[in-house]
């Protein structure tokens, strides 16, 4: 298998962690919650995608990823150790969201008001920003996946 990162997209509580699950066998999976409580967990999470990528390893970044701007350093960073790029867009609603959060308990659950701040700062993704793969993730009510192309 190519060495690969792939960039998880979309509001909190749209089921990114969730389907970040069906890499972790192959993949370090990385996001900023997982750091929650670490300081400048922005700062280690970056170091611990380089660490991974420069080990041969490839890394999945679980996180909202909700700007071109936030996406473009860790598309160099992966184009600086010859791996793929592989976006999924997560994609929901804010209402589906906000009805997956209150599924959620502690720590896990956040404010309503992030997923509202996300979506209206969320661009989707375009392939003309680097990905050599770009697929919609879509949950279903069963808790399945469906993946299509963009």
């Amino acid at each position: 298998m190519p060495l690969e990162l792939v960039l998880l997209m979309g509001l909190p509580a749209a089921g990114k962690s969730t389907f970040a699950q069906r890499f972790a066998a192959t993949h370090v999976v990385i996001g900023q919650d997982a750091l929650r409580g670490t300081p400048h967990p922005a700062r280690r999470e970056r170091v611990v995608i380089e660490q991974a990528l420069a080990a041969g390893r490839s890394v999945v970044v679980d996180d909202t990823n909700a700007t071109p701007a936030v996406r473009a350093p860790l598309i160099t960073l992966a184009r600086a150790h010859g791996a793929r790029v592989v976006g999924y867009h997560v994609a929901s609603t804010t209402r589906a969201s906000v009805a997956r959060n209150r599924l959620r308990e502690g720590a896990a659950r956040v404010p309503n008001v992030a997923i509202f701040t996300v979506a209206k700062r969320f661009v989707a993704p375009t392939p003309n920003e680097g990905f050599d793969e770009l697929a919609t993730v879509r949950a279903t009510r069963n808790g399945a996946f469906t993946v299509e192309p963009p």
